[in-house]
């Protein structure tokens, strides 16, 4: 769930336009405030738009791509409008590394029960829900970590402490660059007063975009315009997304021998798991393709592509809600706040709810969901189809350059859905506190750090304030904290913060203890994670399970995609994988054993076959 923006610029592809925009750029600003300011016309459709508009019919611009993160508190800035808070003392608040280094630990605790792919699951979906816009202000940083740039305005790097207990004394800062805002915009700018808003360049559907892009211009571009299929680079036989002509703009490669890959979604790259996951889903997608052209030879190339698309996101639908979540939220809290019900074969769930304005909160994206940084495994293992281990790589060798998972694509995935991953906790491996996309350098950057300084950047409320916001109790003094947070932790909080008020949400929420065995967080976490997936879910007019007949599978197909398993994925599209566990997110064990591929249960496309 690594959600990390470096001030990347304009990757342009080969003969066609600038897709990916990780900065404000002039064109990118004339398109946001040209789209926000017109209403599309919607006509009935069976299938999303790229871009999430006319999802909502009655507000058609809910829900899409570049458009402004939800709250569900007041941003909280220092003076109201966009700077960096303070403590309610008007000092600065605490050193972001210093509280990485002296709250959060880095010791190795393997999680018993889950495996990477849980972990790494959670950052796909979170990439497809959110995305922030690099701001494109001047850094103040000499590298990624370096030294202080003098007489740099409004300077956002992370100071690194002259103590640190790591970095060498000759580091003094880290690289981070604010995100892009209201501010940033003249259409117009916010009113005098007005806070900031930051903008995601993602829909906030649950709809794969990840893979298909959040606009026409990439899904037109990444496929084939043929039999339904995207655009593939065969390799030794097996399929491989497209190669990026300009590499070195979104990985850190030397061509020509290094590749870098081109998705719906910049980030592909960004670990190998993470590719991996990508390139199953893709793969995926033209699986299916072929399937339905083979059962309907009479269809076009746009209904075999949009055809398969549909099928491929309830299939993520069904994985996130139905096999991912009820892990981190617990099976029981989901039924019981309707996000997935219990069913007996084919019933639709009819729980769209047009009033409901999607959103991705930004609580969410940028506090509350980095909480599951902890479980990052830091070496990864790659295995045989007898699950040995033939080579232990560092995640840190191979961020943003995904050259590995071409040379070890199988064994890869199934040290995927076999190692451990690690425990939800306050220990982050040092993989990514020390060493994050370190590239050929000693060290890297502190993702702790930059979850506390991305909180600061989005004004996000206190702990305290999401804990009232939430039902409990508001703090009054230190002690009030240990009813959810141990005795160790708040007294370490007391010695960094100038007043219990000033603890940040980022910081506070991953100190709770988990609520019992069947969720994976604490109570004020656990409260933002269910509100965003309940408006997830009732907000999406194309959400699969729903009986609308303009938008429904029949009720025999919709009884396959409830079939559907990660297990699955990963048997179809993998190179020459054969055996997996059926639970894949979860450890191998008695109850949960490898068994063959042909016993994981499989969706029979027959019933997309038209008379």
């Amino acid at each position: 769930m690594i959600c990390f923006n470096l001030a990347l610029i304009v990757a342009v592809l080969a003969g066609g336009p600038a897709f990916f925009i990780s900065y404000l750029s002039a064109a990118i600003r004339e398109k946001i405030c040209t789209f926000q300011h017109s209403t599309p016309t919607c006509s009935p459709s069976s299938y999303r738009s790229y871009d999430g508009s006319c999802n909502n019919l009655q507000n058609p611009l809910w829900g899409t791509a570049n458009s402004f993160y939800g709250r569900l508190l007041p941003a909280y800035y220092g003076d109201g409008v966009s700077t960096f808070q303070r403590s309610v003392t008007n000092q600065p608040l605490p050193n972001p590394r210093k509280i990485s280094t002296t709250v959060f630990g880095d010791i190795s605790v393997p999680d018993p029960v889950y495996t990477i792919a849980m972990m790494q699951y959670g950052q796909f979906i979170t990439h497809d829900l959110g995305f922030g816009l690099d701001g494109n202000r001047p850094s103040c940083c000499s590298g990624l970590i370096g030294q202080l740039i003098p007489n740099v305005p409004d300077c956002d790097a992370i100071h690194v402490p002259s103590e640190d207990p790591v970095l060498p004394s000759n580091i003094t800062c880290m690289f981070f660059t604010r995100d892009a805002t209201s501010a940033d915009l003249s259409c117009p700018a916010p009113a005098a007063g007005e806070p900031v808003e930051q903008i995601s360049s993602v829909t906030t559907y649950l709809d794969l975009s990840v893979i298909y892009g959040n606009s026409e211009e990439l899904a037109n571009f990444l496929r084939k315009k043929e039999g339904g299929l995207f655009r593939m680079v065969e390799t030794d036989g097996h399929e491989y997304p497209l190669h990026d002509p300009n590499p070195t703009v979104h990985c850190r490669v030397h061509p020509p021998q290094d590749l870098c890959y081109i998705a719906g979604d910049e980030r592909l790259n960004q670990s190998p798991h993470l590719t991996i996951i990508h390139i199953l889903f893709i793969r995926e997608h033209n699986r299916l393709a072929r399937a339905l052209a083979a059962l309907n030879p009479h269809w076009n190339d746009e209904k075999l592509f949009q055809e398969a698309r549909k099928i491929n996101i309830a299939q993520h639908q069904y994985i996130s809600y139905y096999e991912w979540l009820t892990i981190f939220l617990g099976t029981q809290n989901m039924l019981n706040l309707g996000m997935i019900k219990h069913f007996s074969g084919d019933e639709y769930v009819n729980d769209y709810d047009s009033s409901a304005k999607p959103a991705t909160f930004n609580e969410f994206s940028n506090a509350a969901f980095r909480f599951f940084h902890s479980q990052i495994e830091g070496h990864l293992n790659l295995l045989t189809e007898s699950r040995e281990i033939i080579r232990t790589v560092a995640i840190s060798d191979h961020f943003n350059n995904p050259n590995i998972t071409q040379d070890y694509f199988d064994e890869l995935a199934r040290g995927m859905v076999y190692q451990n991953s690690q425990l939800s906790d306050t220990n982050f491996d040092q993989q990514i506190r020390d060493f994050l996309f370190k590239g050929n350098k000693q060290f890297g950057h502190d993702l702790m750090s930059i979850d506390i300084q991305r909180g600061r950047d989005h004004g996000i409320a206190r702990y305290n304030d999401y804990r009232e916001y939430c039902g409990i109790p508001r703090a009054t003094q230190w002690d009030d904290y240990l009813d959810l947070i141990p005795a160790n932790e708040v007294a370490n909080l007391e010695l960094l913060y100038q007043s219990f008020e000033d603890v940040e949400m980022v910081v506070g929420g991953p100190l709770e203890t988990i609520i019992d065995e069947e969720t994976l967080a604490g109570p004020t976490i656990l409260c933002i994670l269910n509100k965003q997936f309940i408006t997830t879910r009732i907000s999406d007019r194309y959400w699969f399970e729903s009986g609308d007949p303009l938008v429904a599978f029949t009720r025999q197909q919709l009884n396959q995609i409830r079939k559907t398993s990660f297990a699955r994925i990963l048997c179809d599209n993998s190179n020459n994988i054969t055996t997996v566990q059926p639970q894949a997110f979860f450890t191998v064990n008695d109850t949960n054993p490898i068994v063959p591929c042909s016993q994981i249960p499989t969706l029979d496309l027959s019933f997309w076959q038209e008379s």
